[in-house]
């Protein structure tokens, strides 16, 4: 399993990057489309829904996705510092917030299609958006605010494995403790401040530093609400597209609740506009 995992990091990485930093915005556009309706394929067999409802759901997204980011194309073509779906990056925060830790919490079972479709929505359509902005605003950017999540990850599973002791969530996610957290937060401290080093321009400190901690917690919340989901469908994994990492909604869990607060809070702080 570890040789598959690693063999399929090995391939998919230098494919992400040249996607990144090499393809057409109408590409790229395309390429955000088709992994957001993938993932609406899984987000299905996660909820369950029949044959009938996972083809709806899968060209509700279709088109909804299609229209946003074409919407969002054109605002960024003038000002990639657009505000027009600052509204969808600031639902999807309260979203995160406030919706999911209550999820949590209660451990709320829902079984209405509709309710689980919009769901789906706001963990799929706001990454889609953040994604293209992020880009349109730097490649590079971007990809500082994944390896964020990437870090955070790492530290906190090897963390975790050597002083682990405290179950952050027991029920939903076994293997996570209050000790991964913590060595994640202190890894994200200091890539934030060689981050903060490396930028020539005045200090980041006050505001980078603030935000990919804020960013930290975000991801762990991200990555327990996919992992109560699978619980809760009795799924291991939410596909098999990538070998040994299950599906897109496994790769991209913490993700998809920490790009639209990074472009929320770019719009919000960063932009010249302002």
């Amino acid at each position: 399993m570890l040789k598959t995992r690693i063999l399929t990091a090995v391939i998919i990485l230098p494919l992400f990057l040249a996607a990144l930093f090499y393809l057409q915005d109408i590409f790229w556009a395309t390429l955000l489309l088709i992994l957001t309706i993938i993932g609406s394929r899984e987000w299905s067999n996660l909820s369950k829904f029949s044959v009938k409802n996972t083809t709806l759901y899968m060209v509700l997204t279709t088109l909804i996705g299609g229209e946003l980011l074409f919407l969002l194309s054109e605002s960024v073509k003038t000002d990639p510092y657009a505000s027009d779906f600052l509204w969808v990056y600031a639902g999807s925060l309260l979203f995160w917030i406030i919706g999911v830790p209550l999820f949590l919490k209660k451990s709320l079972v829902i079984k209405n299609p509709v309710a689980l479709m919009l769901i789906g929505w706001f963990v799929l359509i706001p990454i889609c958006l953040a994604l293209y902005q992020l880009r349109a605003i730097s490649p590079l950017l971007l990809l500082g605010f994944m390896a964020t999540i990437w870090i955070s990850d790492t530290a906190a599973y090897f963390t975790g494995r050597a002083l682990g002791k405290r179950k952050l969530a027991a029920k939903i996610s076994p293997g996570k403790t209050w000790e991964g957290v913590a060595g994640a937060l202190v890894a994200v401290l200091v890539y934030g401040l060689i981050w903060d080093y490396m930028v020539p321009e005045a200090s980041l400190v006050t505001t980078l530093i603030p935000l990919l901690l804020f960013m930290t917690v975000l991801g762990i919340i991200g990555d327990l609400f996919e992992s109560l989901i699978k619980r809760q469908a009795d799924m291991k994994d939410s596909g098999n597209i990538l070998p040994g990492h299950g599906g897109i909604l496994d790769r991209i869990d913490a993700l998809t609740s920490t790009l639209p607060l990074a472009i929320l809070a770019l719009l919000i702080f960063q932009s010249p506009s302002l």
